[in-house]
């Protein structure tokens, strides 16, 4: 389920690269999440509240305007009948032409023929459970350090995540949730601080209460998230963001 979430977030992704004004960090490509009702959203694509949207709970498309919205299953639909419906819909809506191309890669492959199906709606309940969490963990973190900054999800890597300098500090962080990959192969919590242009060197870091110091390709702390509560989260990445400030 994680693989056809991933492949159906894209579609989101697509109509920002479509219809909003290109930003340098590729930022009109990421989406907003929905803890309330489970869904991710693109930025709003036009001054009627235009919203294309992923709602785990329907494992379903959503098209969201101040007209009201318009729902699309996903389950037993190929990629061409997607594709023709967010057509149909951006054309009727914004009377522009949605394009569906990259200039990223993806880890998986699709074709006109590929079919999306609920093949496990327990699998799809924690992996939207996952987003609530690191969603509402983030909150805390944002809050707690007076970020002011945005919560995003980045549809290349499909991670949740912050990126944002520290106040009264020269470090800069970036933290969120990561989905299974080379450095953990379950999802996992994940923060790197950065200084004077670089990624802070954690060899030498003292050991974390949770979690670990990784100091390879990957210069920063992970902590499996499939296990924990919110506190547990929000006081990680309190005691990583503590040892970045204080011994770097």
């Amino acid at each position: 389920m994680e693989k056809q979430m991933h492949l159906a977030a894209q579609y989101l992704a697509a109509a920002g690269i479509s219809f909003l004004e290109k930003k340098p960090d590729d930022s009109h490509t990421n989406l907003g999440f929905d803890k309330e009702n489970g869904s991710l959203c693109t930025h709003t694509l036009s001054e009627n509240g235009d919203q294309l949207c992923l709602d785990y709970e329907k494992f379903a498309l959503q098209w969201k305007s101040n007209k009201g919205t318009t729902t699309f299953e996903l389950d037993g639909a190929m990629h061409a009948e997607v594709l023709s419906w967010l057509t149909d819909t951006t054309k009727a809506h914004l009377n522009k032409t949605y394009h569906y191309a990259f200039h990223y890669d993806l880890p998986y492959a699709i074709d006109n023929s590929f079919t999306f199906e609920l093949l496990d709606s327990d699998q799809l309940n924690a992996l939207k459970n996952l987003r609530v969490l690191a969603q509402s963990i983030l909150e805390k973190i944002d809050q707690n350090y007076n970020l002011n900054t945005s919560i995003r999800v980045w549809p290349h890597h499909f991670d949740s995540g912050i990126y944002n300098a520290l106040p009264d500090s020269d470090i800069t962080i970036g933290l969120g949730l990561a989905i299974p990959d080379a450095i953990s192969n379950k999802h996992y919590l994940y923060i790197s601080g950065y200084k004077n242009g670089g990624t802070i060197d954690t060899s030498q870091l003292p050991k974390l209460p949770s979690g670990e110091w990784k100091s390879g390709d990957f210069k920063g702390a992970v902590l499996n998230a499939d296990t924990i509560v919110e506190s547990e989260g929000v006081t990680f990445f309190a005691e990583a963001i503590h040892q970045l400030k204080n011994n770097s």
